[in-house]
């Protein structure tokens, strides 16, 4: 749960800008998330999802407007006690741990954000902590496994569980289910669902390119497009098959069966 009070936001960004050697990434986006609420960005590649969920983990300053995440304005705040505050799951951690690592160390390394075990001290209920996460998450048995020759959905379900060993106030994702599987996807996509609907999850913000991958139990969405927050609020209110066209520029329709969403094109 977050630490900044019952009501106040999580995330709050008000007129961000990011601009790189000349061009706009992001240009004039609002985006508030409340305590409590589970988000998922969607848009084309290189529409700025990715952009903005690194400012909202705090590993990114804007060009312009003001961006403050768990009630800390960055630009007034020392990142490195923010930064602990968050987790950002991204498979950009993959290519900076050790392939010969048991996935437990991987996985209680992330309490402390480190890469390797050795940097840190662990105590006995910090190893109970990653085993535990490895057990709900279905995957008790692979804790002694090299994490270099784990599946891609098994790393996935480690470096969430690496995620979660931080106890964060709040939980990113960046394309999670990227090149999973039929069933690797469903088996995450089930995972994080159970996460989102536990009330003692911290706020989530999930960036994805399909709608097949909204979880059960998330609440909000935005969609990105040319580095605008075309569309952001309460996920039936976002998730319709004429904004869903307009932002990736195709005619889809968009439906919901049994709280998980599907797309097809016209």
């Amino acid at each position: 749960m977050t630490a900044v009070g019952d009501d106040g936001p999580v995330i709050a960004l008000h007129g961000v800008g990011v601009r790189r050697e000349g061009t706009v990434v992001l240009d004039d986006v609002d985006w508030v998330v409340l305590p409590g609420e589970r988000w998922v960005i969607l848009g084309p590649n290189g529409s700025g999802k990715t952009t903005l969920l690194t400012l909202a983990g705090a590993r990114l300053w804007p060009s312009s407007g003001s961006v403050e995440i768990l009630g800390a304005r960055l630009g007034r705040v020392d990142v490195r006690t923010l930064r602990p505050r968050i987790s950002l799951v991204s498979g950009s951690v993959t290519r900076q741990l050790r392939a010969d690592l048991p996935a437990r160390d991987v996985v209680v390394s992330g309490r402390f954000g480190a890469l390797e075990t050795w940097w840190n001290t662990y105590s006995d209920q910090d190893w109970a902590d990653a085993d535990r996460l490895l057990a709900e998450a279905g995957f008790a048995s692979i804790g002694s496994r090299p994490f270099g020759v784990i599946s891609e959905g098994e790393r996935q379900h480690v470096l969430l569980a690496r995620g979660l060993m931080r106890r964060p106030e709040l939980l990113l994702l960046d394309e999670p289910a990227a090149g999973l599987d039929l069933g690797a996807r469903e088996r995450l996509v089930s995972r994080l669902g159970v996460l989102a609907a536990d009330p003692g999850s911290p706020p989530m913000v999930l960036v994805t390119h399909h709608c097949e991958e909204i979880p059960r139990g998330f609440t909000h969405a935005g969609l990105v497009r040319q580095g605008k927050l075309v569309a952001s609020g309460p996920l039936q209110q976002v998730i319709t098959s004429a904004l869903v066209s307009d932002c990736f520029d195709v005619d889809v329709t968009v439906g919901q069966s049994e709280g998980r969403w599907w797309s097809r094109a016209e």
